[in-house]
């Protein structure tokens, strides 16, 4: 300890500043939609002065937990403020997959009030001091690839979203969408919850309503494949698969590398 204390004053007294390590800070953050109250999870690398890009997390149908906020770190570990949403409020999580299929039902059956607790999270993240408001993109799994769907479809202010093991919702039939956000799907091409014909009607609705989008198959891999805690969920059509979790994570770096150059 001693040898490094007199090295940095070694450092400063011939004018080179010693190396300041990064590190990555969190906090809760509560806010209200409806009459509802909420807790995200904010995280950012204090060692990155100014303002930068900010990355909206939405949880799978699980309920923001300690995946989704390992995720939010991860995001804040590459330069980025990183915001966990809360979609279903009150502190709600849960491992019994009938009750997240509940919740899931419950928040989607309504879209508008789906887009706007998503909305209402990028509204949190993008009035953060650290964040730039003209840089903002969207990550989500499982559920979480719907939303930022929804996000897409909303016209929320992001330039991208990317969806991985998500449900692919089709665009509103009602109303044309009108949005510049790119799109990634990271997709499980052994992903049972969904029909190739699904996806198929998916891409021609992207392309229909002109969005920019990209998809990655990865063969092999079930829903959740991201997600270490899937095969402790008792659901054969979940399982974690290491290759597609780090070749999809890669990614979505070189997405939002494209995003925000």
């Amino acid at each position: 300890m001693l040898y490094r204390f007199l090295f940095i004053v070694f450092l400063i007294l011939v004018g080179i500043p010693p190396l300041v390590e990064a590190k990555v800070q969190s906090k809760a953050i509560a806010y209200t939609y409806g009459e509802t109250t909420f807790e995200g999870f904010l995280a950012w690398d204090d060692s990155i002065k100014g303002q930068r890009p900010g990355i909206l997390v939405v949880h799978e149908w699980w309920g923001l937990n300690d995946y989704a906020r390992s995720r939010a770190e991860q995001i804040a570990g590459l330069g980025y403020v990183a915001f966990a949403v809360d979609m279903y409020g009150d502190g709600k999580v849960t491992t019994h997959p009938e009750k997240a299929s509940e919740w899931s039902k419950m928040t989607t059956s309504n879209v508008e009030d789906w887009l706007g607790k998503a909305q209402e999270g990028l509204n949190v993240l993008q009035a953060d001091p650290k964040v730039d408001p003209n840089r903002l993109a969207a990550i989500g799994y499982c559920f979480g690839g719907a939303t930022v769907m929804q996000l897409v479809y909303g016209g929320a202010p992001v330039k991208g979203v990317v969806s991985f093991h998500g449900s692919l919702p089709l665009p509103p039939k009602a109303n044309p969408v009108t949005t510049s956000a790119k799109v990634l799907i990271a997709h499980g091409d052994a992903d049972p919850f969904l029909t190739s014909a699904h996806i198929q009607q998916f891409k021609g609705a992207l392309d229909k309503a002109g969005i920019d989008w990209q998809m990655t198959l990865y063969g092999g891999a079930r829903h959740s494949f991201t997600n270490p805690s899937a095969n402790q969920f008792g659901m054969k059509a979940l399982q974690y698969h290491k290759q597609a979790d780090q070749r999809s994570w890669k990614h979505m770096q070189h997405f939002f590398d494209e995003l925000f150059q």
